[in-house]
């Protein structure tokens, strides 16, 4: 991606009154450097972010975004951020946005190592060129995660459903993806049940219904599969969270991987064996999600 805008947010208060927080950010060169040596973000990825797809300068979603990023920061104990001052810090970099897609991350990290306060900030870049994987669809493999069903319950301190920056895993998983011929990962449970994608949400079409892992376990609740419920409910389709068996992969209809940036990417391939793409439905889901929706 190529990086365009960025400026820091000095964090307020969840409580502080003010209604202006235009003198609480400070817009920095997104080519230099930014960060200081103690910053916990870079040495242990102890923070939390969320990506915003942004489609001819109008952001999508942004209310959910901010909703899980307050979860997140919550399940991670830092301080809970004030969702005006995101808000209009999220406004001031779409401001700079233009035409296309383009890409807001939000970052919210603990801080500089003995600090007083996190460190924010917020970035804006050009989203990658996602046409392909919207229309010939991705190569999955099924990795397991390494734990059961029920762990997230039983060690919530492994931050399962927060959104953190800790993302070394996820990427490993692409590359050991890519490693064996494939273009990304679904990650299983160690029990047999399928959770999600390193970087999106899995959705499953049987027939006319249309359902996703149940996010209790350890899943991150997706802001694009959430938005593509709400599209399909009103088509007339049915639409549930559920427990899902891996060897539901293979007997689904279609299937398709779900985020902010690259969309709805229709699966055509799971673990070697090829899986019909519903390229009308594909492209309807698409249309929907570049549309603007808030």
């Amino acid at each position: 991606m190529a990086w365009r805008f960025a400026l820091v947010i000095d964090p307020a208060a969840s409580d502080d009154p003010r209604t202006d927080f235009e003198g609480s950010f400070r817009v920095i060169d997104p080519a230099a450097p930014a960060l200081v040596v103690g910053e916990l973000s870079a040495q242990r990825g102890d923070g939390v972010f969320e990506s915003l797809g942004v489609v001819d300068g109008h952001v999508q979603e942004v209310e959910p975004h901010l909703a899980r990023l307050a979860r997140s920061a919550e399940l991670c104990d830092l301080p809970v951020p004030h969702l005006a001052q995101w808000r209009a810090a999220i406004a001031r970099v779409a401001a700079e946005a233009g035409p296309g897609e383009s890409v807001v991350k939000l970052l919210y990290s603990r801080g500089v190592e003995g600090g007083p306060a996190p460190t924010a900030w917020v970035t804006l870049a050009t989203a990658p060129d996602n046409a392909r994987a919207r229309r010939d669809g991705v190569r999955v493999v099924t990795l397991d995660r390494g734990y059961a069903l029920d762990v997230p319950a039983r060690a919530p301190w492994l931050l399962l459903g927060a959104k953190t920056l800790s993302y070394a895993v996820n990427m490993a998983a692409i590359r050991e993806a890519q490693r064996r011929g494939a273009d990304d990962a679904v990650f299983v449970s160690s029990d047999g049940f399928v959770l999600e994608a390193p970087t999106a949400s899995v959705l499953l079409r049987f027939g006319d219904r249309f359902v996703t892992p149940a996010p209790h376990a350890g899943i991150l609740h997706g802001t694009t599969q959430q938005s593509v419920f709400e599209h399909l409910a009103r088509r007339g389709f049915e639409t549930g969270y559920e427990t899902v068996p891996v060897a539901d992969l293979g007997r689904a209809d279609a299937a398709w991987l779900l985020s902010s940036v690259r969309l709805a990417a229709p699966v055509s391939v799971i673990d070697g064996d090829d899986l019909a793409v519903d390229h009308a439905l594909t492209d309807d889901l698409n249309a929907y999600l570049l549309s603007p929706r808030d």
